[in-house]
């Protein structure tokens, strides 16, 4: 076991517990599971770091709660945020937190195994800050004037209607925006999106 890259469940339902932790195993992960995010506070400090796959919506406490808990506790394992009722709004909120990705459920496997790489990256320290920064601002500065605003209204975690209304453009064109601005900047979800806007320093 001790080859593996330990991942940590934190889910009030079984049955993700359960199907997370097969995929994750047959997939060459070492795995712990916990029932919710106050138990696997209490034991946190002491357990084998590793990539975090957080829940948002939990008894006692939510996702952002336990996230939270763990910047203040200086707990420094990647998160990953899981979701059934997943919106803009939440993701800005996890990725402003420091949050790796935000997975919509039922996840795909091959989004998780990338969430999980980019997560390891970040314990491993391979992550410079510096160039990631430097990467970012040079993709998002081959974006059109407008695209720019577009994201930077995605980075605010504002919806489309809202970010049209703001613009005085309608929500169709900021559709369109927003999907040339992905494929210029080379990513295919928003949680890739708002990672390079954060890296910029856009919507800070």
């Amino acid at each position: 076991m001790a080859d593996k890259r330990m991942v940590h469940v934190v889910d009030d339902e079984e049955a993700l517990r359960r199907s997370a932790s097969f995929l994750l195993k047959t997939s060459g992960y070492a795995v712990t599971v916990w029932s919710s995010g106050v138990a696997f506070l209490k034991e946190a400090r002491h357990a084998e770091p590793g990539c975090v796959l957080l829940d948002i919506r939990m008894p006692e406490m939510d996702g952002f709660a336990v996230q939270a808990a763990m910047i203040e506790r200086g707990i420094a394992m990647p998160v990953i945020i899981l979701t059934g009722h997943g919106d803009i709004t939440m993701a800005v909120a996890a990725m402003k937190a420091g949050a790796v990705d935000f997975l919509e459920k039922p996840f795909e496997k091959a989004a998780l195994v990338a969430a999980l790489a980019e997560g390891f990256r970040r314990l491993d320290g391979l992550d410079a800050d510096q160039e990631r920064a430097k990467d970012a601002g040079v993709r998002i500065a081959a974006l059109t004037p407008r695209e720019q605003d577009v994201l930077g209204g995605l980075a605010r975690g504002l919806p489309n209607k809202t970010i049209a209304y703001d613009l005085a453009i309608s929500p169709r064109t900021v559709e369109v925006h927003r999907a040339n601005l992905m494929t210029k900047l080379g990513v295919r979800s928003l949680s890739d999106a708002l990672r390079l806007a954060f890296a910029a320093g856009v919507g800070a």
